[in-house]
This record gives C-alpha cells, sequence and structure tokens, in this order.
C-alpha cells in the first residue's frame, strides 16, 4: 500500500517527539508516537519519557481514549512484544482498535522484537521502513549496543598541534581552551559511562563529574557512571571516589571484558578519557567507535603523546577513521579557538 502523505508528516512528527529534550538517553531507545483518523488528522501524540514510564504508543493510547478506534499509529520504532515493566504495545494497539500501524525502525532488540508479526496475527494492517534511517540516527548508540552486545565507544583527548597531551614536566592544565571543555561537559552528559584507568587517577586526580557552564556539578543522578579500568589500589581520598557520582572499580586491562561487565549493567555509551595507554589498548582491540579530538594552537616539541604505541610501523597500516565533522570553537576570556574534529569507525576498522 505504501505511505500516505499524512503517515509521512506523522512520522516526521513522531521522530521529533520522540527528541523530546529532556528525556533520559538510556537504557530504552527514544519513541515517538502520533494516532491518526481516516482523514489523516491527528487524534493523539505519545513519546517514551524513560525507563519505567509509559511507551511512546501506550502514552498516545491514553491520551486518545475511545478516540483511538480505526486509527493508524505511526510508531519510531516497531511496537514490543514482550512484558518489562510495562504491557507489550503489540497487544495494546490492537485492543484499542487500532486498524494500522506504521513503524520505521524494525527492534533490534531480540527480547522484544516480533511486534509487527503480533499485530499482523491480530488482524491489524502493518507497514515499515519510512524514515527508517531518522530513526536509527535517533537511537544510533542504543542500536549499536543492542546490535553488538556492547557498548558504544568514543575516545575523546585534547591535543597540541603538534600530538602532545602534556608538557614534558607532566603539566596538561590547561592544553585545552576553555570553550573546548564545555564542550567536552556536554559530550559527556550524553554518555552513561566515563571510562579512564588507573594510570590517569593516580596522576591528575581528576573528578570524572559532569559540569555546567557555570563550573557547577549536575545532580548526582543526571551524572554517567565514573568507571576506573584497572589493577592498580587507588587511595581513598581519589576524587572520583567522592559522593559526586556513582563509580565502578572494573580490575581488568582487558578492554573486551570491561566492555562486556559494562553491557551486562545495561550501559550502552562509553566516554573513553584514559591517558594514551588505555587508548592503545581500546584501539588495538578495534573498540573505538567515535573520536572526537581538541585541536589546540600550541606547540610542545617534547611531552605526552596522545597515542601510545599500537604497533604500526609503516604508513601504509595507518589508523584512518573518516572525518565527519570539523568544528572551529571560538576562543572565551581571549583564548585563541581551538577546533573539534569528530571521527567515526566501522567495528574492526582501527585493528592493525
Amino acid at each position: 500500500m505504501g505511505f500516505t502523505p499524512a503517515e509521512q508528516a506523522a512520522m516526521a512528527r513522531a521522530v521529533a517527539l520522540a527528541a523530546t529534550p529532556g528525556v533520559p538517553l538510556g537504557p530504552n531507545p527514544r519513541v515517538g508516537c502520533v494516532l491518526l483518523d481516516d482523514t489523516g488528522a491527528t487524534i493523539a501524540e505519545g513519546y517514551h519519557r524513560g525507563a519505567g514510564s509509559p511507551h511512546a504508543e501506550a502514552d498516545a493510547l491514553a491520551r486518545a481514549g475511545e478516540r483511538a478506534r480505526g486509527t493508524t499509529a505511526v510508531v519510531t520504532l516497531e511496537p514490543c512484544a514482550h512484558t518489562g515493566r510495562t504491557g507489550p504495545c503489540a497487544v495494546a494497539l490492537p485492543e484499542a482498535g487500532v486498524r494500522r500501524v506504521v513503524f520505521a525502525q524494525a527492534d533490534p532488540n531480540p527480547v522484544a522484537a516480533g511486534g509487527g508479526a503480533l499485530l499482523r496475527e491480530a488482524g491489524v494492517e502493518v507497514e515499515q521502513g519510512l524514515m527508517r534511517d531518522d530513526a536509527r540516527a535517533l537511537n544510533r548508540v542504543w542500536t549499536f549496543a543492542v546490535e553488538h552486545g556492547r557498548p558504544f565507544v568514543t575516545w575523546k583527548f585534547a591535543t597540541t598541534l603538534d600530538g602532545r597531551s602534556a608538557a614534558a614536566d607532566g603539566t596538561s592544565r590547561w592544553v585545552s581552551s576553555r570553550a573546548a571543555r564545555l564542550d567536552t561537559h556536554r559530550l559527556r552528559a550524553l554518555c552513561d559511562v566515563m571510562l579512564v584507568g588507573t594510570g590517569t587517577v593516580l596522576v591528575d586526580d581528576p573528578q570524572l563529574t559532569v559540569r555546567d557552564e557555570h563550573d557547577q556539578p549536575l545532580p548526582r543522578a543526571r551524572q554517567p557512571l565514573r568507571v576506573v579500568m584497572g589493577e592498580r589500589d587507588l587511595p581513598a581520598t581519589s576524587r572520583v571516589l567522592d559522593d559526586q557520582a556513582e563509580t565502578l572499580r572494573l580490575r581488568t586491562r582487558d578492554p573486551q571484558t570491561a566492555l562486556e561487565t559494562l553491557f551486562e549493567r545495561d550501559r550502552q555509551h562509553v566516554f573513553l578519557e584514559g591517558g594514551p595507554t588505555l587508548a592503545a589498548a581500546f584501539l588495538r582491540a578495534g573498540l573505538v567507535d567515535e573520536i572526537v579530538t581538541y585541536v589546540a594552537p600550541m606547540l610542545l616539541g617534547s611531552g605526552q603523546q596522545a597515542l601510545a604505541d599500537v604497533g604500526i610501523t609503516t604508513i601504509a597500516d595507518a589508523l584512518r577513521p573518516v572525518v565527519t565533522d570539523v568544528t572551529v570553537l571560538d576562543g572565551l576570556d581571549g583564548e585563541p579557538p581551538n577546533v573539534r574534529f569528530t571521527m567515526t569507525t566501522t567495528r574492526g576498522d582501527l585493528r592493525p
């Protein structure tokens, strides 16, 4: 049958609803739903507001009441077919009298998938694929984590023009500008894990909290999980162990093991902020999916490299992530601008 102009407009609206600001980023996907009557007019809208809250379809059905009978439900994600904290939407929709369902992205989660088939068995007309790429982009981290069975990993670092992350005496405050640091906090807030190695904690004693533009920490409930990976003990006075956010010690040096543990804890997006040794370990294992680097107009000539040895001895074997964005961050307080490069890889691209 294809998609009507009203359904296309409704799906664009559903994507916008799913992206409503303030919705928690995990562990559930962001989903929007619009109910249309036979004329293509909107009857009700809904969106998911985080784990434990009604799904987008249930939200829209509750707002529609009896008016849901005979409608078309336009949803960004395939209605779920399982019972978790809420009941299966693939059952609720036909029970409410919905006659047709149009969804964008098939659910990649084997626990929840199968809603389309369940709807068809109930006599509901089902179409899928409308604005699929937009829906996947909306939940790119969640989709990746479900499909790959591990969190998406973003490696972030700051460097001088000659690739140094610290001076020869170990000082690194500040390689990047204040504008770059504010931007880093924005990106930290999009993740649910901030990961460093024991070496970074022992040398720099970072707090690893997300702070606002006034340098104030966000509430504990909005802080990512702080994770310290490595076998060395940490001083009890380490700032990463304070009460500003939850902290997890992973006494392993294996990136794969660390990610498996975090995935088991429903974590989907790791912000890797460790030093050059930890970054090299993840790169060698092919477990870096995105790279964000801030380049400052500064030359040191010596000092700590941003990346440790990854086993490359010839230019032909160079790691070549794909640049997806270049942004100049204007200087604040008289500082020179920094440049942010964002790069992506496919799984395994960075394995030498």
